[in-house]
C-alpha cells in the first residue's frame, strides 16, 4: 500500500507517516519509485499508536510497547500505571468540576467571600488538588 493509501485509510497525514518511521513506530517495506510502501498491517499499528496516544502515552512508550516485530509486546505493569495516573486525573478533574459547579450557584457576593471557592483556588495554588483528599476539604 503506497503512502497515500495508508493516510486515507488511517486518515493520519503523509508527514506523520514519515515522522512515525523515522521514529520506528511503522517499517516501510519498500519502494515505488519515490513513494514509500507499506504492508497492511500498518493499519493495525497505527490504531495501537492512536489508541496508545488516546491514553497519554509518550511515542517513546508506545515505541517500547509495539517493539520491532509484527506482534506488540505490551508490558501490562505499564498499563496498570497509565491507569493509575488516569485515575488520579479524573480525580482532579471531578474536584475540579465539583468546584466549578459550586462556584456557579454559590450564593455568596463575591466568589471571593465564598470559604469552599478560596480553600479551591489555595489548594489550586498549592498544586494539591488531587482525589478524595482535596474534594472532602473542600466541602
Amino acid at each position: 500500500m503506497e503512502i497515500s493509501q495508508v493516510a486515507k485509510k488511517s486518515g493520519v497525514s503523509a508527514s506523520t507517516l514519515r515522522f512515525y518511521e523515522e521514529k520506528g513506530l511503522i517499517k516501510s517495506i519498500g519502494r515505488q519509485g519515490i513513494r514509500r510502501v507499506f504492508s497492511s498491517n500498518v493499519l493495525e499499528r497505527l490504531e495501537l499508536i492512536a489508541l496508545g496516544r488516546a491514553a497519554g502515552f509518550s511515542l517513546e512508550e508506545i515505541s517500547g510497547i509495539l517493539g520491532t516485530d509484527a506482534k506488540p509486546d505490551i508490558d501490562r505493569a505499564l498499563l496498570l500505571k497509565k491507569a493509575s495516573e488516569l485515575d488520579g486525573t479524573i480525580k482532579k478533574l471531578e474536584a475540579m468540576r465539583d468546584g466549578l459547579q459550586h462556584a456557579a450557584a454559590c450564593t455568596a457576593p463575591s466568589h471571593l467571600e465564598c470559604p469552599r471557592f478560596r480553600r479551591l483556588m489555595n489548594l489550586a495554588a498549592a498544586g494539591v488538588i488531587e482525589g478524595v483528599a482535596a474534594n472532602k476539604a473542600a466541602k
